[in-house]
């Protein structure tokens, strides 16, 4: 074997050992904290880094309603001007998850540093006012959803600890609204 074909080996052998680890770090980065999300992630510059539980304990699970179709919502996540993200989003349709953001940073979705810190919010496809959004594949999918967080974090299942963002001090937005169900959204949470 001449000396030049080693030395191609061996060059070949050393890239793909530098290009492994990335690729291996690309995937770990697509992995979701709730098993079954689709990562859809947030454009960076829409959420805060950080180190969660560590740097701030996650004590609440703030509750959402888009305003805004399934879709629409991903590309105001994506979209840096929009400065706004949640962690999750539920579809209405058929109760899919996206993360967007993932659990240990701080998305931007409460309206109150504060409260940002220290909870995971979960965007719901739909609208206040129009109760055919409320299915119940969103309802049952977003409660599992809720009570894996809830399990994980140490957070006690109950409204005091699962709150609406009209509850978040300080909040100007009326979401979840008047005809989210919360009796059966918080029964469904504790009989996941």
């Amino acid at each position: 074997m001449d000396r030049r074909h080693l030395l191609k080996g061996a060059a070949a052998v050393a890239a793909t050992g530098v290009l492994l680890p990335a690729a291996r770090a690309q995937a770990a980065d697509d992995d979701t904290d709730f098993p079954t999300a689709e990562w859809l992630p947030a454009t960076a510059s829409n959420f805060t880094p950080s180190s969660r539980p560590s740097s701030y304990p996650v004590n609440f699970v703030v509750v959402h309603v888009t305003q805004e179709t399934f879709g629409d919502t991903i590309d105001i996540f994506q979209d840096s001007a929009r400065q706004v993200s949640a962690h999750y989003v539920v579809r209405s349709a058929d109760g899919h998850v996206a993360q967007c953001v993932r659990e240990r940073n701080v998305g931007w979705h409460a309206g109150n540093w504060d409260y940002n810190t220290r909870s995971i919010g979960i965007e719901h496809e739909g609208w206040v006012d129009r109760p055919e959004y409320f299915t119940d594949v969103l309802y049952e999918r977003s409660a599992a959803l809720t009570a894996s967080i809830c399990d994980r974090y140490g957070i006690p299942k109950d409204r005091t600890h699962i709150i609406g963002h009209h509850e978040v001090p300080g909040s100007t937005h009326s979401d979840p609204g008047p005809l989210w169900d919360w009796g059966r959204y918080i029964r469904l949470v504790n009989f996941t």
